[in-house]
């Protein structure tokens, strides 16, 4: 097994307490948090050996039965599953980090795009890069960046903003909320992609460069981004809460949208967004970049 599965397997092990799951304590202290490993494969139906090898990476397989019976035990959501059955795939057959091609922008997901141009929305890759936005996305989410950087060799990273840029710390009112969830889908990312060269370069980045991303990282929470509130504090507009969603077809890019309910606050603050770029708008299609 992968150390990623050991090390994913203890850190949930150690964040659940006995009480979540009927484990009697009987008043005992325990020196560390969290269940026993005898305390997890006896939940789970396994033997204690066995499952003390697969946390210290000493298997070399699970089946999906046992896999299915660990989730279960350690009470994880749907996509938590997921993530530890892709944890567990690599080891059946070892894979060696390589650079992958460069995500592109599909001609599908362009034209839906182009058909979002009245709401903000940007196509972000499984990395976070942003590949490209529409005039209302670069305004929300990071208008004091140059709407054109976009080539492959300067181009904006969102975990990489949320982390290290402080005009995009300060945006979102609730900021752990939102690195939270960004790194969540990055460790889910990282579960789908093992062998991915640069997702790896990008962890060990924001690792080095924020102590913060390093201490969510080291938490092993997994985490889609499908549809989450944020209130914001834009520069431009002022307060709103916005309804991020992440639009996805299978895999490769993205594309995240900020919707607010027809009629309230947040609406005609995203309107007067709007307003605020409008000379900049004149040609919709020319103002969609989406370089590969």
């Amino acid at each position: 097994m992968t150390a990623g599965l050991g090390d994913f397997l203890k850190t949930r092990r150690s964040q659940l307490r006995p009480e979540d799951v009927g484990v009697p304590t009987y008043g005992e202290r325990r020196r560390v948090p969290g269940l026993r490993r005898e305390e997890l494969a006896r939940l789970a139906g396994v033997s204690c050996s066995y499952y003390t090898r697969l946390e210290q990476g000493h298997s070399t397989s699970a089946s999906t039965e046992v896999l299915d019976a660990l989730a279960t035990a350690l009470q994880l959501d749907e996509a938590e599953r997921q993530h530890l059955h892709a944890l567990a795939g690599p080891a059946k057959q070892a894979r060696r980090a390589r650079r992958s091609a460069p995500e592109r922008v599909s001609e599908a997901t362009g034209q839906l795009l182009d058909a979002l141009a009245g709401v903000p929305a940007i196509v972000l890759g499984r990395r976070s890069d942003v590949l490209a936005w529409n005039r209302q996305g670069h305004a929300l989410f990071a208008g004091h960046l140059d709407f054109g950087a976009l080539q492959a060799a300067r181009r904006p990273n969102m975990a990489r903003l949320v982390f290290l840029d402080p005009h995009t710390r300060e945006l979102y009112v609730d900021w752990p909320s939102k690195a939270k969830a960004v790194v969540g889908n990055l460790r889910l990312m990282a579960g789908q992609h093992p062998d991915d060269a640069a997702l790896h370069e990008l962890v060990g980045q924001l690792s080095a460069k924020s102590a913060e991303f390093a201490s969510m990282w080291a938490d092993h929470r997994v985490k889609a981004c499908t549809t989450a509130d944020y209130e914001m504090r834009h520069p431009l507009v002022g307060s709103l809460t916005v309804t991020q969603q992440t639009l996805s077809n299978g895999p490769g890019p993205s594309i995240v949208v900020a919707t607010a309910p027809a009629g309230s606050p947040s609406h005609t603050t995203l309107s007067l967004l709007a307003q605020a770029i409008a000379p900049s708008t004149s040609a919709s299609s020319a103002n969609l970049l989406s370089i590969g």
